[in-house]
């Protein structure tokens, strides 16, 4: 077996006996030996291939801990409406879409916000009727937790004024109870199922691709079976580049348990992750579940998607049969009842529990979840995506918003991700907001409740060995040390040195997976 030396770089190895190296050698798929050139040559032998990284700075792989990458690449052809100012702008590219498509087929894509909208209307199924009368058109919302329909969308899947709302949902009906199109949460669930593509495996090929280039070595995908399907057949043809942490639907749990499936299973190209279950909404659809009702909206303290019985006795079934378990939980009502939840069942040894994005809680939730060793597994550009929406929606609630300096002080390990295509799933976008809790072009100046914000080593811990650790895979990943995998990215910008802007600018130039350059700037 050929050994490689990968040489004439700034290694940051995230390891803290040994944070810089200059060269490492690699031996198949793992890391041979980390530190000087001399010392990393001699453990090569003579024999070994020389590879110039030309000064580059090096990092470990880095690793998404939530993201949808089937939607993700089915989103990189479908209609995009993220940065659509209005709804007369919104139809206008809608239609020239739907001139594009064969009679008959779905019209998908969106990511439409209407709370930036001027004015902020909410839409509905007769403004999409005006421009495609005939062809069904689905379009989630920016966050996914509404799907804007028109009426022949509702009519393939039989919702009219007579269906009634489903747990955990709404359908919207005006003032003669007749469907707005506007479906939240499990509501929109019929017209989810249909966002499926025959040529998935295609697409997250080409997905991988996009993701390599941005330095993505390994991704904790959130989608559904088809994209399992998808990357099973990828592996299977020698055509995976990228490592996969696979988590299981809810309404797949049954069958996974049934198919003898336990978190962790696999080989490090793919493994088998936790169980996915929702417990509310999210803030800009107004269904994340808060303790008191958003300002402006009395009355409305968002959608408990899953019951708290329920989730108690889903997690126990998924415990119990060696299945971790991650919760959606944004508003503070949500986490606190997935705590308690988690807390019910007891801890479960060799199973790390998570919630996912943690966006809103009450201070004193922050230290039981330390306790009870459950990871926050969160967001950074969703908080400064959602500045003006915690501003004016959750004002004089007291909670605690994208808490991580918070959680860090008290022993919550943080696992950093994009939940792309929510947000396009640059990690430097992460890590500069992390460390800035500014936008990109530096509002607010000195960051949103900066005493929040992370140093930007820390912030690439949770991107890398944080992601890791969330998914039990802190033995092979997240560092460069001997032993582990060799995956890590080559850049043009030292983080640890640099400024955060400067870090937002920064351009992947290698990315090495398994110890194979699987992509390269041209």
């Amino acid at each position: 077996m050929s050994i490689r030396v990968y040489r004439n770089a700034a290694i940051r190895t995230g390891a803290g006996e040994n944070p810089l190296a200059q060269a490492m050698a690699v031996k198949g798929q793992t890391l041979l030996a980390v530190g000087s050139e001399a010392d990393v040559r001699g453990a090569a032998g003579p024999g070994a291939e020389l590879i110039d990284l030309e000064g580059a700075a090096v990092l470990p792989g880095l690793y998404d801990a939530h993201i949808h990458t089937a939607q993700y690449a089915l989103s990189l052809d479908a209609v995009d409406l993220r940065d659509v100012r209005s709804l007369d702008e919104a139809l206008a590219r809608v239609a020239a879409h739907a001139a594009r498509l064969r009679p008959g087929a779905w019209l998908f894509g969106g990511r439409w916000n209407s709370n930036t909208w001027d004015p902020p209307v909410q839409p509905d199924r007769y403004a999409l009727d005006s421009v495609c009368p005939s062809l069904p058109v689905a379009l989630p919302s920016v966050d996914g937790h509404t799907v804007w329909a028109n009426s022949a969308a509702l009519r393939l899947v039989g919702i009219d004024a007579g269906t009634p709302d489903p747990v955990g949902g709404e359908i919207v009906r005006d003032a003669d109870g007749e469907p707005t199109g506007i479906l939240r949460e499990s509501a929109s669930y019929p017209l989810r199922h249909l966002m499926v593509s025959a040529d998935l495996t295609d697409r997250l090929r080409a997905a991988q691709e996009e993701l390599l280039g941005l330095g993505l070595t390994s991704v904790h995908d959130i989608d559904g079976e088809d994209c399992r399907a998808a990357y099973l057949e990828l592996r299977e043809t020698g055509r995976l580049k990228l490592r996969v942490h696979k988590a299981i639907p809810a309404t797949h749990l049954e069958a996974a348990i049934e198919e003898g499936r336990r978190t962790g299973q696999g080989d490090d190209w793919i493994r088998t992750g936790p169980v996915k279950i929702f417990s509310d909404g999210a803030l800009g659809s107004h269904t994340c579940h808060m303790s008191e009702p958003f300002a402006g909206d009395q009355g409305n303290a968002g959608i408990a998607v899953t019951p708290y019985d329920d989730l108690v006795k889903l997690f126990g079934r998924a415990a119990g049969a060696g299945i971790a378990v991650a919760t959606h939980a944004i508003g503070d009502r949500a986490n606190r009842l997935v705590i308690d939840a988690y807390e019910a069942i007891g801890r479960t040894p060799g199973l790390r529990h998570r919630i996912e994005h943690a966006q809103h809680l009450r201070p004193a939730d922050l230290a039981r979840m330390a306790r009870l060793g459950i990871a926050a597994s969160m967001q950074p550009v969703h908080c400064t995506s959602d500045i003006d929406l915690v501003d004016s929606l959750l004002a004089g609630h007291g909670v605690a918003s994208y808490a991580w300096r918070g959680m860090l002080n008290v022993g919550v390990a943080l696992a950093f991700g994009s939940d792309a295509p929510v947000e396009h799933p640059n990690p430097f976008a992460a890590l500069h907001a992390a460390a800035t809790r500014t936008r990109p072009d530096g509002t607010p100046p000195g960051g949103w409740q900066p005493e929040q914000r992370l140093s930007m080593a820390e912030a690439i811990t949770a991107h890398t060995l944080g992601a890791a650790y969330a998914a039990g895979e802190e033995e092979r990943k997240g560092t460069l040390a001997p032993g582990k995998l060799a995956d890590f990215i080559a850049v043009d910008t030292d983080p640890y040195r640099e400024s955060p802007d400067a870090v937002l600018r920064t351009k992947v130039m290698t990315t090495v997976v398994g110890g194979e350059v699987r992509w390269q700037r041209s």
